[in-house]
């Protein structure tokens, strides 16, 4: 089977469930869209575990979000399949003057950069901050944020200065730390999350100076947190002990250990 004749048939498919099946005839985009950016998730989860058939399945999954997000606009008379798949054919074709056209750029950066000149060229951009989703996660709509203004030379110049800023803000932290831990599901002081607040976004500068996903990142390091938990408990299991209720010490080595025998 071909490439267009499987597409042609995922097309077929998406209007027959459509047309047919009681719950697909229910969706809207507004509740569709949730479980697109799950299907986003679990590709990211795939390719991150370096896991190629499921990156294959997840990626079917995606693609049919947007066949049945494409149908749902063509029944408002608002485009279809084949309108999103010109449209981004003539925005990428536009955006790669350096392939398709005489402009150069020699570096990813310079692409980048090239990328976000058309962009505010083509969408006519109200400000360095125009359009930017609010909807993002946090870590990349920070991101995002942080892209907007380096756009417009507004960054440090280096790694070096992303990090003296990181270390600036965790002094102005570390200053308005109350004496005691707060109690917990208390509300925190305004002060002190402003601070963390701030240590988090200038992480976030230092993940993107060194072409780090912070989502992505925070993601894997949580999801490595997890498996570790879980292999100490296995192994004081294994020795006969309860790993939740030993005291902090013994966990911390049995951690130690599983810190060992996971990536």
């Amino acid at each position: 089977m071909s490439l267009a004749e499987a597409l042609v048939e995922l097309q077929e498919l998406t209007e027959r469930l459509r047309r047919d099946c009681p719950w697909d005839r229910e969706q809207t985009t507004r509740t569709i869209v949730p479980h697109t950016v799950e299907e986003a998730y679990e590709v990211a989860d795939a390719a991150l575990a370096g896991d190629d058939p499921k990156l294959l399945d997840e990626i079917g999954d995606l693609l049919f979000q947007s066949y049945f997000l494409a149908l749902l606009l063509s029944e408002r008379g608002e485009g279809d399949l084949e309108a999103a798949a010109r449209g981004i054919h003539a925005k990428l074709v536009a955006r790669h003057p350096h392939v398709f056209g005489d402009a150069e750029a020699r570096t990813a950066s310079r692409v980048r950069e090239r990328w976000e000149q058309i962009k505010r060229e083509d969408e006519g951009r109200e400000g360095i901050f125009h359009d930017v989703p609010e909807g993002l996660p946090a870590l990349l709509y920070a991101r995002k944020v942080q892209l907007r203004a380096k756009s417009v030379g507004f960054e440090y110049p280096n790694l070096v200065g992303a990090l003296a800023d990181f270390e600036d803000e965790l002094r102005e932290l570390r200053a308005e730390l109350p004496a005691e831990d707060p109690p917990e599901e208390t509300q925190p002081g305004a002060r002190v999350a402003a601070e963390l607040g701030d240590v988090l976004f200038a992480a976030v500068n230092v993940a993107r100076r060194l072409n780090v996903d912070p989502e992505l990142e925070l993601r894997a390091a949580a999801k490595r947190f997890r498996a570790r938990v879980e292999t100490a408990e296995a192994i004081a299991a294994a020795a006969g002990k309860d790993w939740t209720t030993l005291p902090l010490d013994e966990q911390d080595a049995y951690y130690d250990e599983a810190k060992g025998t996971t990536q």
